[in-house]
């Protein structure tokens, strides 16, 4: 606790970060409506297609989770959602059991080739056409560097469960003991 940092950003991080988060903002809702438009899918539902079918085709719920950086609960009803349109299905791990298999269809399969190329398009138009192939390598650089960084901490969905035996609050719980 003892250390001295400044909380504040410099005026040229505040033009990145702003810039960044708007950026990816503008991104988002355009993949948002393309993939709607295109495939009635969200942005997350293409996401775990887009996992499972270059992870061929299964993964663990906790794995789909992770890779996606979205919470247990939320995936659990996205997985629903996509299982009830046939684009999935849950069965339990033969290895472990409180692990839950999830394996992309053949529809599944087909959906996300339906709106691939679409989603690819998105990209090129909003993200890279005013980009040199210099600039490319720089953002792909940066944005990895970024990525892995904040990947070396756990995703939520990959952090350990606390107990909840004592009352909050109660010495050695997440609420009267500091962490970070």
């Amino acid at each position: 606790m003892g250390e001295d940092r400044d909380d504040t950003l410099q005026p040229e991080q505040l033009e990145a970060y702003f810039a960044l988060t708007e950026a990816v903002s503008l991104l988002q809702h355009a993949v948002d409506q393309q993939l709607r438009a295109e495939g009635d899918l969200t942005y997350i539902q293409f996401q775990l297609l887009a996992r499972l079918s270059d992870a061929e085709g299964r993964l663990t719920m906790t794995d789909l989770a992770d890779g996606v950086v979205y919470s247990r609960s939320g995936l659990t009803y996205q997985a629903a959602l996509l299982e009830k349109a046939g684009l999935i299905t849950r069965t339990p791990s033969v290895d472990d059991e409180r692990a839950t298999l999830v394996t992309i269809t053949d529809a599944g399969r087909a959906r996300l080739a339906r709106v691939l190329p679409g989603h690819v398009r998105v990209g090129q138009e909003m993200l890279f056409a005013p980009l040199t192939p210099d600039d490319l390598h720089h953002l792909r650089d940066i944005m990895t560097r970024v990525r892995d960084h904040m990947r070396s901490r756990p995703p939520r969905s990959a952090a350990p469960r606390r107990s909840r035996r004592a009352p909050s609050g109660a010495p050695g719980t997440p609420a009267a003991t500091e962490t970070g």
